[in-house]
């Protein structure tokens, strides 16, 4: 069953050089604008209970589509139906006064998303404690932090228990503590059917909390699909963006780039057996073999370790670590990257990508998702949970 339904959903605006060109419009009648389009023809539904993430390079038009969504502003074409109450996290400080004390703003905010004052009243210290802004409720808004702002904010969203809450970027604000916090609250409400639309620059937090993203470009959807794809796709878009006019090849859905260079394989082994099944603790290597297509200078070779929820393990490159590469036409290099397998139990996949500096935006020559695929099965040494092998000296003392 849907929450919310787009249909169709333009939004156009008129653009002028000139402030004075407006008047002249209006009283000679003579086109002074140009017509810009910050969405166009969006159509998608969202299910309840599900998080839909919506990404995009800046400028193509996130913003205007959740302000649509949330009724903020009126779309100039197109439908869009809500089947319950709507909560927008937006710009920070949004439906605050900065005058107004904390527990003046919850009332002022609370009501404005459509809470009433009994209700508020009712759940104004469950609002208090899970902000953990303490003696600072009592203060002016204008003391606040981003952080503080951004965990009033969320408490107050949360509390009025809406069907659909849209989140734009409010948990990249504050602490780590207070973003994890956040994020398990969203996944215990989504268990209660709570259906999330969560735009983020965060690639991880979307994979952990998106069932599926919307990637949007240039006012329209560009891919609608499963996470892993969708990020793909993102990051194909950010490199045709730093491109400066060079060709942008697309070979399939995990490869990409001008193909100036390409990647011919990637393997992960454990350096004695040469077995890409081994135990954490081992030494191993991941070796990227690349065919230079034509002379390039100063190319980065970069390596990303996930894990089977597509969660960033681990990642370098020979940028970080002071090794440029030049490169020469119909020449191949082989990279090397050696080092001990201190992680988890599990199944693995490299991503792995040649490029100009210390990241792929401005000249991606090949990008290569799930270049190789190892498992971890088995651990040297002491028994661990989690995701890194610390491997800690301990100390044991009697105190008198």
């Amino acid at each position: 069953m849907n929450a919310l339904e787009v249909r169709n959903l333009t939004k156009i605006y008129k653009l002028y050089e000139k402030p004075s060109h407006r008047l002249l419009e209006i009283f000679f009648k003579r086109k002074k604008h140009r017509l810009f389009y910050a969405n166009k023809n969006i159509s998608f539904n969202l299910k309840k209970g599900e998080t839909l993430g919506i990404i995009g390079v800046n400028g193509a038009g996130k913003s205007t589509l959740l302000k649509q969504i949330a009724g903020v502003i009126e779309p100039t074409s197109g439908e869009i139906k809500r089947y319950g109450r709507v909560t927008a996290l937006l710009e920070l400080g949004t439906g605050f006064n900065p005058e107004f004390t904390g527990v003046e703003n919850i009332y002022f905010n609370g009501m404005l998303i459509g809470m009433n004052k009994d209700e508020i009243s009712k759940k104004l210290n469950s609002i208090i404690d899970f902000s953990e802004l303490g003696d600072f409720i009592n203060e002016p808004l204008k003391t606040y932090s981003s952080g503080m702002v951004m965990r009033l904010a969320f408490s107050i969203a949360i509390h009025s228990e809406p069907q659909i809450l849209i989140v734009d970027e409010a948990l990249s604000v504050g602490d780590a503590h207070f973003a994890a916090k956040c994020t398990r609250k969203l996944k215990e409400l989504k268990e209660k059917n709570l259906s999330v639309i969560y735009v983020s620059h965060d690639l991880n937090s979307l994979k952990l909390l998106c069932d599926r993203i919307i990637v949007l470009n240039k006012g329209e959807i560009a891919y609608e699909g499963n996470t892993e794809d969708a990020i793909n796709k993102y990051n194909y878009l950010i490199s045709a963006l730093g491109e400066s006019g060079k060709s942008i090849k697309v070979e399939n859905n995990n490869s990409f780039g001008i193909m100036d260079a390409v990647i011919k394989e990637v393997k992960v082994y454990e350096k004695d057996t040469n077995s890409s099944v081994f135990s954490s603790g081992s030494r191993g290597v991941i070796e990227v073999v690349i065919e230079a297509k034509k002379d390039l200078n100063n190319r980065t070779v970069g390596i990303m370790i996930r894990d089977k929820f597509s969660q960033d393990i681990y990642g370098t490159n020979t940028y970080y670590c002071n090794k440029l590469i030049n490169m020469q036409k119909n020449r191949i290099y082989k990279v090397a990257f050696e080092m001990d397998f201190n992680i988890g139990i599990g199944k693995y996949y490299v991503t792995a990508a040649v490029h100009s500096e210390n990241i792929h935006n401005d000249e991606c020559n090949h990008w290569l998702e799930k270049g190789a695929e190892f498992e971890i099965a088995g651990v040297k040494g002491c028994m661990f949970s989690g995701v890194v092998k610390l491997e800690p000296d301990i100390e044991i003392k009697e105190v008198e």
